[in-house]
C-alpha cells in the first residue's frame, strides 16, 4: 500500500494531486467511495505519462461534478444515461468522472443494458485486464490496489489480454482500441486475445463499429504519443475504412503526422501542454477534399464547432503566418504578445506545416527564450524587493519595463541586472566608504598605526628599581606613556617620502662631481 501512495505523490504533477485532493474531499462530504481507474492506474504503474485522471464513483456522480464547476472545472461531455462527465479540471487537467455500473448482454452482440454496481463488479466489464485496476481514494483503505483480473502482471509483460471470449463481440470498437494500447506500450496481444481478434476479423465485425465509437478512437489518437505506428497498425489491419473509406483507398498523411508530433514535443518541452484534436484529425485526413472531409467529421460525430474549426485551419494559419512575419512584429515586444495569445493548437499547425522561416525563427525564440525570461519575473521582483521598493502599481511596471529590456538584449549579467532595476526604479546606488590606507609603500605601517601602537611600548618599557612600597603605587596608578608625534596623513606621509628620495639624491650626485672637478684642475 505504501508503494502506490508514493507512486500517487511522486508521479503526479502539483496541479493533479490537487485535484486528487479535491475529490477525495468532495467523495468524504458525500459519503460515497471514489477510486483512482482505468488508464490512469495503468499509466502509473508503467511509468508512461499520466494523461488524464479517471474516478469511480459508487453512487451518483453527478453531485461531485456540480461541486467541481463551482471550483473553475469545465464540463466537455455528459451523459446523463451513463452517468459520466468528461471534464478538464482546475489546473488544465484532463479527465474523467463516472459511476461504478456493470454491462448485461442478454446474447453477445446485443445492446447491453446498464445496472449500477459496486466498484469491483466495474473492473470486471472492463474491455482488457490492465484497464481493470483501481487506487482506493477512501479515508479507510487509501492507497490500496484493486486488481481482481491479474492486470498487474499483463503490465509488466506488456501483453494485452481481453477479459472475455465475448468481448469483440460485444463491442467490436475494441479491435481498433487493441491496436492501439499494444502500439502505445510496445507489446502485443496474448495468445487467445489473438485467437479472439483474428476471429472477430474473419467475420468482418470490424464493420459493425459505430460511428460515434471510431470517432472516439480517432480522438483517442491525437492524444498518443505515437500516432503514426497506430495509424500503420491499422492500416495493416485493414481498419481504417471503419473512419472513412476514401482514407483507406489514399492513405494517412503519415508526414504531416510525424512533423505535429515533432510541434507537439516542441512546445510541452517548453512547458506547455497543447489539445491537439483540431490539427491532429486535420493532419491524418488532410488527404480528404474539404467536402470528403466535411462529410466524414460529420460520420465520426464531430460537433459543427469542430468541423469548422477544422475547416478553417489552414486559412487562419496562413492569416497569422502573415501577421508574425509583418514588420510591426519586427518588435520582440509585440511579437511576444501575439504569441502568448495564440492557441497552442494553431501553434502547433504553424510549426509543422509553415514553411516561413521569419514566423518560425519567431516562434522557437518565444519557445527557448522569452518564455524562459517571463518565467524568471518573480526572482527578478525578489531582486526588486531587495532593493527597497515596495510592491504597487509601480512595482508591477517596472517589472514590466524590465522584461521588455530583457527582449531586447539588456539585463543578461547579474550587475546589468541590477543596474537596469536601479535605473528604472530611480533607486541610486549607496555613495561607497572612502577606504584608508593601512600601510605605507613597502609594507611599514602608517603613522596612524605607530601612534596607536606607541602607548603600551613606552609603557612596557623597563623602569628603574623603585622601593616596594613606590612600586606598589607605580603599578596601582601606571606613569602616563610618552605622547607619540601626531601622525602624518597616509597620502602626505607618501608624498614626503618621496621627495625624500629625490633631495638624497642630488646631494650624493653634488657630492660625485666635486672630486671630480678638483683632478681637472691639477692636470691643467
Amino acid at each position: 500500500m505504501p508503494d502506490y501512495m508514493f507512486l500517487l505523490e511522486s508521479r503526479l504533477s502539483a496541479e493533479q494531486r490537487a485535484v486528487l485532493m479535491r475529490i477525495q474531499e468532495l467523495g468524504q462530504a458525500t459519503g460515497n467511495n471514489v477510486y483512482l481507474a482505468g488508464g490512469a492506474v495503468r499509466d502509473l504503474i508503467s511509468r508512461m505519462p499520466i494523461r488524464d485522471l479517471d474516478f469511480i464513483v459508487e453512487g451518483n456522480p453527478f453531485r461531485l461534478v456540480r461541486e467541481l464547476e463551482k471550483g473553475g472545472a469545465r464540463v466537455t461531455h455528459e451523459s446523463e444515461r451513463m452517468r459520466y462527465a468528461e471534464m478538464i479540471f482546475a489546473g488544465d487537467i484532463d479527465g474523467s468522472i463516472s459511476a461504478a455500473r456493470d454491462e448485461v448482454y442478454v446474447r453477445p452482440g446485443t445492446t447491453h443494458e446498464i445496472r449500477w454496481s459496486t466498484i469491483m463488479e466495474d473492473l470486471r466489464r472492463r474491455d482488457f485486464s490492465f484497464n481493470a485496476i483501481a487506487i482506493s481514494l477512501n479515508p479507510a483503505s487509501r492507497g490500496l490496489l484493486l486488481d481482481p483480473t491479474n492486470g498487474l502482471a499483463d503490465l509488466e509483460k506488456r501483453e494485452i489480454r481481453a477479459l472475455s471470449i465475448h468481448s469483440f463481440t460485444n463491442q467490436p470498437v475494441r479491435l481498433l482500441r487493441a491496436l492501439r494500447f499494444a502500439a502505445r506500450l510496445g507489446g502485443k496481444l496474448e495468445t487467445r486475445t489473438k485467437e479472439w481478434f483474428d476471429l472477430a476479423m474473419e467475420r468482418e465485425l470490424h464493420q459493425q463499429i459505430e460511428a460515434d465509437d471510431a470517432g472516439s478512437e480517432l480522438r483517442q489518437l491525437t492524444r498518443e504519443d505515437k500516432p503514426v505506428t497506430i495509424l500503420k497498425s491499422w492500416e495493416a489491419h485493414g481498419l481504417l475504412g471503419t473512419f472513412s473509406s476514401r482514407l483507406a483507398r489514399r492513405h494517412p498523411n503519415y508526414d504531416a503526422v510525424a512533423r505535429l508530433v515533432r510541434a507537439r514535443d516542441d512546445l510541452v518541452s517548453a512547458n506547455l501542454r497543447p489539445r491537439l484534436l483540431i490539427p491532429g484529425t486535420r493532419a491524418v485526413l488532410s488527404r480528404l477534399k474539404s467536402r470528403e472531409l466535411s462529410s466524414a467529421l460529420r460520420k465520426l460525430d464531430y460537433g459543427a464547432a469542430e468541423i469548422s474549426s477544422l475547416l478553417k485551419l489552414d486559412s487562419e494559419s496562413k492569416k497569422f503566418v502573415k501577421l508574425l512575419r509583418s514588420r510591426k512584429m519586427n518588435s520582440p515586444r509585440e511579437a511576444y504578445t501575439l504569441l502568448e495569445k495564440t492557441p497552442l493548437d494553431l501553434l502547433a499547425y504553424v510549426m509543422a506545416e509553415s514553411s516561413n522561416s521569419n514566423a518560425r525563427a519567431k516562434i522557437r525564440n518565444y519557445l527557448q527564450k522569452w518564455r524562459p525570461m517571463r518565467l524568471n519575473l518573480p526572482s527578478v521582483a525578489t531582486e526588486l524587493e531587495t532593493l527597497g521598493m515596495a510592491r504597487g502599481p509601480k512595482f508591477d511596471k517596472v517589472v514590466e519595463d524590465f522584461f521588455t529590456a530583457q527582449l531586447a538584449g539588456k539585463g543578461k549579467t547579474p550587475e546589468e541586472r541590477i543596474k537596469l532595476l536601479r535605473r528604472l526604479s530611480g533607486i541610486k546606488e549607496l555613495p561607497k566608504k572612502p577606504v584608508k590606507e593601512e600601510k605605507r609603500k613597502g609594507g611599514k605601517p602608517t603613522a596612524k598605526v605607530l601612534g596607536k601602537a606607541a602607548g603600551p611600548a613606552v609603557s612596557a618599557a623597563p623602569e628603574k628599581s623603585k622601593a616596594p612600597g613606590q612600586a606598589k603605587a607605580g603599578a596601582e596608578k601606571p606613569a602616563p606613556a610618552k605622547a607619540a608625534a601626531p601622525a602624518r596623513p597616509a597620502g602626505k606621509t607618501k608624498t614626503a617620502a618621496n621627495a625624500a628620495r629625490k633631495a638624497h639624491g642630488r646631494s650624493s650626485a653634488k657630492k660625485a662631481r666635486k672630486p671630480a672637478k678638483k683632478k681637472a684642475r691639477k692636470r691643467k
